[in-house]
């Protein structure tokens, strides 16, 4: 009896559903403000643009639904998610009480090689704070390599899914002026913590960021 070599089982993998492409083009859109929070989503016309039927379309609707990215109303339809004051609110302290637990779990297990990971990304922030999309990617990156470190992988999944659902704020603290060179003074600070395997300042100074963050983004 032969046997079928790995390979061919490698080869014959299913190519990834249209529906997941179609989200990742609706995830696309909804980060860039083409589709607004709040906004109807116009399914026969997506569907018209996009060359496919509704069905993968509403597929990738539930996928977006799940993520929180959109409201589904009952006889209404889709809508982009809009975050209310409430929202930013809760999902600023979940993400504090998350990520701060993280950067002292990290401050204790990091190796050096972990940090100089850190270390070089802070270095791009550093370098970066007059380009503000620029910046946002690459503080983004800092806090998930931190929790990369941390392999926490419930953990990595709920910040994942909160900070995704944060991109719809129309009020994100960095926004704010000044904010963002305050926050780059906060990741200074925290690396410092980090890179001197000080876990209860680098809880305190990672819960005071979400906090400053809050402040920005409720002022």
């Amino acid at each position: 009896m032969s046997t079928v070599p790995l390979t061919t089982s490698a080869q014959a993998l299913a190519p990834r559903a249209l529906y997941q492409d179609v989200a990742e083009r609706l995830r696309k859109r909804i980060f860039e403000r083409e589709l607004e929070p709040g906004s109807w989503i116009d399914e026969l016309k997506l569907a018209a643009e996009f060359g496919i039927s509704r069905t993968p379309l509403r597929e990738a609707l539930k996928v977006l639904a799940a993520e929180g990215l959109v409201t589904m109303k009952v006889r209404r339809g889709a809508y982009v998610t809009e975050m209310s004051v409430a929202d930013v609110q809760q999902i600023y302290h979940l993400l504090a009480l998350l990520e701060s637990d993280a950067a002292g779990e990290v401050a204790r297990v990091a190796s050096s090689a972990d940090l100089a990971l850190l270390r070089a990304l802070h270095d791009q922030l550093e370098r970066s704070a007059d380009q503000r999309e620029t910046y946002f990617d690459l503080n983004e990156q800092f806090h998930m390599q931190l929790l990369a470190i941390e392999a926490n992988r419930w953990r990595q999944q709920i910040v994942t899914d909160l900070r995704q659902v944060m991109k719809l704020n129309r009020h994100h603290s960095l926004f704010r002026q000044g904010r963002l060179l305050e926050s780059l003074a906060e990741h200074r600070a925290l690396m410092a913590a980090l890179e001197g395997r000080d876990p209860a300042e680098a809880v305190r100074l990672m819960r005071a960021h979400f906090d400053n963050g809050l402040r920005a983004a409720a002022g």
